[in-house]
């Protein structure tokens, strides 16, 4: 499969050098290219792309508008570019809730040090993207917007009875997430109803400068505190913690109670934050009185913290197929026959609570 690609952005050197990069993939093929968001949107509706790569700040139409105006109007999976600021992973963030699937620095320098390894990995992104397509509740709550009525419904299987009665005989929620997983990590949190009696510890692929605004955003809509991380704090009940990109965060028993841990990534390990090394230190205090979830992502971090929680009697639950931006993360836990449950988005957080 060849994933044709449309590339939108303002700059002529930057559309030249991401042509050349993803070009240079036999499995990639740049169809077109546009100036702005407005040309965007009637260049998606002529090509019609698999995947699109579009710039934040563009005069006309910025990039936020216009993916708002695609995934109305042709649905399409939204690889954005972004800085790596405070402004930008507000931007960032705003894109997302637009309809955009995931997002890369605009420097591509900032993806690797490598040049040519940041090249394979923006290759690798694009095609698991035009691989996969949207994920099912994006195609339909975008293209809902504007005839629901031409789309099919249909119907989930109920959620097993034991996976409604696993939140009351815990003392911690730990998720596992990358890609795709602000917007559901969004969808859960904001079903969590207030006083909710366990913290909940996220583990989500980000970089550092874009934790503190995911943190505050999240604490801006949720019923229940939502915050980043710090070293040497205890893990409260009606929290949700945030651990901080960049770093490594475990948690500790200390007094009978737990303790986060922050600290400096070392230079050998891919993921910062890792979902394994949070999961294998969980793994080592509480034994069977964790909920640990793998959502949405690429790879398989968490497989192995998952295995070890696994075998202290923790329960596992991994999203499906369906619902996944990208089934792998979850896919992992799945094949390694770790999940207690396997569930939608939707059914996930309606677990939680009702949407208010």
């Amino acid at each position: 499969m060849t994933v044709r690609v449309l590339i939108v952005d303002d700059s002529s050197f930057f559309r030249h050098r991401l042509t050349e990069m993803l070009n240079a993939d036999k499995h990639i093929e740049v169809i077109g290219s546009a100036v702005n968001g407005s040309e965007a949107v009637t260049k998606v509706a002529e090509l019609k792309p698999d995947v699109i790569t579009m710039d934040i700040e563009m005069p006309v139409m910025d990039g936020i508008a216009a993916t708002k105006k695609i995934m109305m109007q042709n649905p399409t999976p939204v690889l954005m570019f972004s800085s790596l600021t405070t402004e930008g992973a507000k931007a960032t963030l705003d894109a997302l809730d637009a309809g955009a699937v995931d997002f890369l620095p605009k420097k591509i320098d900032d993806i690797a040090s490598e040049r040519d390894t940041a090249r394979r990995l923006l290759c690798a992104r694009v095609r698991v993207l035009g691989a996969r397509g949207l994920p099912e509740h994006k195609a339909v709550t975008h293209r809902s917007s504007v005839n629901s009525s031409q789309i099919p419904h249909t119907q989930k299987p109920p959620v097993r009875n034991g996976a409604s009665l696993e939140l009351k005989k815990n003392k911690l929620i730990a998720i596992g997430t990358s890609t795709g997983g602000p917007v559901a990590l969004q969808k859960i949190l904001t079903r969590v109803p207030a006083g909710f009696p366990l913290p909940i510890l996220v583990i989500q692929h980000m970089p550092a400068s874009f934790t503190p605004s995911f943190s505050e955003r999240l604490d801006s809509l949720c019923n229940i505190r939502v915050k980043q991380a710090e070293h040497g704090e205890t893990l409260l009940p009606d929290t949700a913690y945030i651990a901080p990109g960049g770093e490594q965060t475990t948690v500790s028993h200390s007094g009978g109670r737990m303790t986060l841990n922050i600290e400096a990534a070392t230079s050998g390990q891919t993921y910062k934050p890792s979902v394994d090394l949070a999961f294998t230190s969980i793994a080592t205090i509480c034994s069977s009185d964790v909920l640990a979830m793998v959502l949405t992502g690429m790879g398989a971090d968490g497989r192995e913290g998952a295995r070890l929680l696994k075998q202290k009697g923790a329960t596992i639950w991994a999203q499906d197929e369906a619902s996944c931006v990208i089934y792998g993360m979850p896919m992992a836990i799945v094949e390694a026959n770790l999940a207690d449950e396997i569930l939608s988005l939707d059914e996930i957080a309606s677990i939680f609570g009702k949407e208010t």
